[in-house]
C-alpha cells in the first residue's frame, strides 16, 4: 500500500531552508543538487553571450540560476538560464519570475537529464514558454525547441562545431563551441 504524498505549494516552498536548492513540479518537491564545474562553465559562457545579445540591446533581461520561476502555486522551477523579453518584463517580480519566460535554457547534468528532457519540457510547453534549449555537454550538442500549439517541438539539434539561431530572436546566432569548454 502506498501512502499519498502531501502536495507542496509555493507557500510551503518559501518555508524551506535556503541551504539547499529545490523545485516543485506539479506539487512534488524535488531537491536539486548544485551543478558541477562543467555545468557552471557552460552556464557562465551562455550567460555572457546571451546578456551581450539581449540585455545590452534593450531586448529584455537574462537571469541565471538560482532564480525562481513560479509557473503556478504548485510549480516552481529553477532553470539554468531564463530570458524575459521587453514586452513581458511585468512578470519579473522581486521574488522571481511569475509566469512563463520567453526562453528557458537547461544544461544537462547526470542527475537532471530525465527531468529536463521530459517532465520540465512538458511543463514549459503547458505554461507557454515560447522557446526551450537543452544543452547536452556529454553529447556536445544543443537542442533548440519552439512552442507549437501546446508542444515544444524540436527545431534543430546542433552539434559542436556548428552554429544555431533562436527562432524567437532570429538575429541571435550562437556557436555551440562557444558554450562548451574545450
Amino acid at each position: 500500500m502506498s501512502v499519498p504524498h502531501a502536495r507542496v505549494t509555493y507557500q510551503d516552498y518559501l518555508q524551506l531552508p535556503d541551504d539547499q536548492r529545490y523545485e516543485v513540479l506539479e506539487g512534488e518537491l524535488r531537491m536539486v543538487p548544485a551543478p558541477g564545474m562543467l555545468h557552471q562553465r557552460i552556464l557562465s559562457n551562455l550567460h555572457y553571450l546571451m546578456r551581450n545579445a539581449i540585455q545590452q540591446q534593450g531586448l529584455g533581461e537574462v537571469f541565471f540560476a538560482p532564480v525562481d520561476v513560479i509557473l503556478d502555486e504548485a510549480t516552481v522551477v529553477q532553470p539554468d538560464l531564463v530570458v524575459v523579453l521587453q514586452e513581458h518584463l511585468s512578470i519579473v517580480k522581486p521574488e522571481g519570475v511569475r509566469g512563463a519566460p520567453d526562453l528557458v535554457v537547461e544544461v544537462l547534468s547526470p542527475g537532471n537529464a530525465y527531468y529536463d528532457r521530459g517532465k520540465k519540457r512538458r511543463l514549459y510547453a503547458r505554461y507557454g514558454v515560447r522557446e526551450y534549449w537543452i544543452v547536452d555537454p556529454q553529447g556536445r550538442m544543443v537542442e533548440v525547441t519552439s512552442l507549437s500549439g501546446s508542444v515544444l517541438e524540436t527545431v534543430s539539434v546542433v552539434p559542436d562545431g556548428e552554429t544555431f539561431n533562436s527562432p524567437l530572436l532570429p538575429d541571435l546566432t550562437i556557436a555551440v563551441a562557444d558554450l562548451l569548454p574545450k
